[in-house]
């Protein structure tokens, strides 16, 4: 696994200096659903820190037994507002809010814990129907409306493109999320910081950065197929 996870760096690094980018400004986001605690330790081990979980029950099972202080835990999957409390009390960052009524929850929720929860709006670019996410046309509303919730702090975007076996396919989807960032940023609307782009995974994460990702979603390349 040290193999595997020094090569995600090295690409991750040239894939950003090939187009002038600062590789420190991207972090590799281990995307550890289904992968038992001790292949999770052991990319600890190998110098990984941000773990991405889909499943609430089995990331809470995870995250306690792993019990790590160093570690950031993001949720990735995709999240109905009954479990909002969960995910409030054990992830750093949740990428994939699309909503303002799950937006509302977390608020609820975050505001129990006296926490400042940090979230990622999900926009479906291609607006497909088996995926979550707003679209690109109401993302700045949802986000204006985000922006009223005292709990929450948004840090940026997310997307998921369909999946194409070849990365230049995708580079539409990530151009237009840059696009879409640049466009909020000129809102200059409170309480809202454009840092973020959570794009990018195994087949793609060299296009998704070269358009700007800050967040690149990996898991095949470090932990192999899973079933």
């Amino acid at each position: 696994m040290q193999d595997r996870i020094k090569k995600i760096r090295n690409r991750i690094k040239e894939a950003a200096l090939s187009c002038g980018r600062d590789p420190s400004t991207m972090r590799l986001v281990a995307v550890s659903k289904t992968v038992s605690s001790k292949n999770v330790k052991a990319a600890v081990e190998a110098g990984v820190f941000i773990f991405g979980e889909n499943y609430i029950q089995e990331a809470m099972q995870k995250i306690d037994k792993i019990a790590d202080s160093r570690l950031s835990w993001h949720f990735i999957g995709h999240l109905q507002s009954n479990k909002a409390k969960y995910v409030v009390r054990y992830f750093d960052l949740i990428h994939s809010v699309d909503t303002l009524k799950l937006a509302k929850e977390i608020n609820r929720q975050a505001k129990k814990l006296d926490k400042i929860q940090k979230i990622l709006v999900q926009v479906n670019i291609a607006m497909e129907a088996t995926k979550s996410g707003v679209a690109t046309k109401d993302t700045i509303s949802l986000i204006k409306d985000i922006s009223k919730l005292e709990n929450l702090s948004v840090k940026g975007l997310m997307t998921m493109p369909p999946f194409f076996n070849q990365p230049e396919k995708v580079r539409p989807y990530f151009k237009t999320l840059s696009q879409l960032q640049h466009q909020i940023r000129q809102e200059s609307i409170e309480n809202i910081e454009m840092k973020e782009l959570s794009m990018g995974m195994t087949g793609d994460f060299e296009v998704a950065i070269e358009e700007g990702a800050t967040l690149v979603r990996i898991g095949t390349a470090i932990f192999g197929d899973r079933s």
